[in-house]
């Protein structure tokens, strides 16, 4: 039987852009270009790496987002993997950690499973969460933060590494787990793969066809919210002290006065 991996990735704003807040106070996507975010990068590089090492393997990418979030799943299908599914519903505006985990594992659930894999975070929310509760929801194991995976005979494991020590962890499929920046360097995908993508089934998915309803998910449905947010005030120009035999002595002062020393 092959093994079914789904990869959750997520479409984020570009870090080097200029992102700020729109008036609901969510992350105003529209006025920033968008990516898949690279922690998801190492997670897709582990799923092949898996399907590579597996007799039979389908990868399946799965995403949340705007119709631009299709950039994020081609990016994706360009690595290598093998189909995709894209959520999409107006609904979905504004939905939080809780809501996101809620959608993703229906739609784990509807495309079939074996292996989830996650990036160890989102580089925009950078929470965390969401593959431990995706797990909490399906009700199967959780073996997050990894920096080394691998799968064999209906078993993942993986070593986790602490500040102080490493742990070797497994679990029985059906599993969730995340990876970190650690596991390995994410291919680039090859020209050929490039163009292989475009003719690679993408779905498209909404609420409904997951049976959610729209008052579970999006700023209505949302435990967590923006209350209020503030522009981070222009860069001013730095102090310039000119050394006439004091410029240690000021530099020591500023030092001091910013309580660095």
């Amino acid at each position: 039987m092959s093994l079914r991996i789904v990869v959750t990735v997520k479409y984020v704003p570009d870090a080097t852009g200029d992102r700020h807040f729109a008036d609901d106070l969510t992350v105003d996507r529209d006025d920033v270009d968008g990516l898949l975010s690279e922690l998801d990068e190492y997670a897709v590089e582990q799923a092949l790496q898996i399907a590579e090492d597996a007799d039979d393997a389908e990868i399946t990418v799965l995403t949340i987002g705007p119709e631009d979030a299709k950039d994020a799943l081609r990016k994706a299908l360009s690595m290598g993997a093998d189909k995709a599914i894209h959520v999409e519903d107006d609904d979905l505006h504004g939905t939080d950690a809780i809501g996101t985990s809620l959608v993703l594992a229906k739609a784990v659930e509807k495309a079939g499973y074996d292996l989830v894999i996650s990036g160890m975070a989102s580089t925009d929310g950078t929470m965390g969460v969401v593959p431990a509760l995706v797990a909490e929801r399906l009700g199967v194991p959780q073996v997050t933060l990894l920096s080394e995976v691998s799968v064999e005979d209906g078993v993942v494991k993986g070593r986790r590494d602490g500040d102080a020590a490493s742990e070797q962890l497994e679990a029985s499929l059906p599993a969730v787990v995340s990876v970190t920046d650690q596991s390995g360097e994410a291919r680039y995908p090859s020209f050929k793969g490039i163009m292989a993508a475009k003719k690679k089934p993408v779905e498209s998915w909404d609420l409904e066809d997951l049976d959610i309803e729209a008052e579970e998910v999006g700023l209505e449905g949302a435990y967590t919210v923006v209350d209020s947010a503030t522009e981070r005030p222009a860069r001013t120009a730095g102090t310039i002290v000119k050394d006439e035999g004091e410029g240690g002595k000021q530099l020591a002062e500023f030092l001091a006065g910013q309580k660095f020393i």
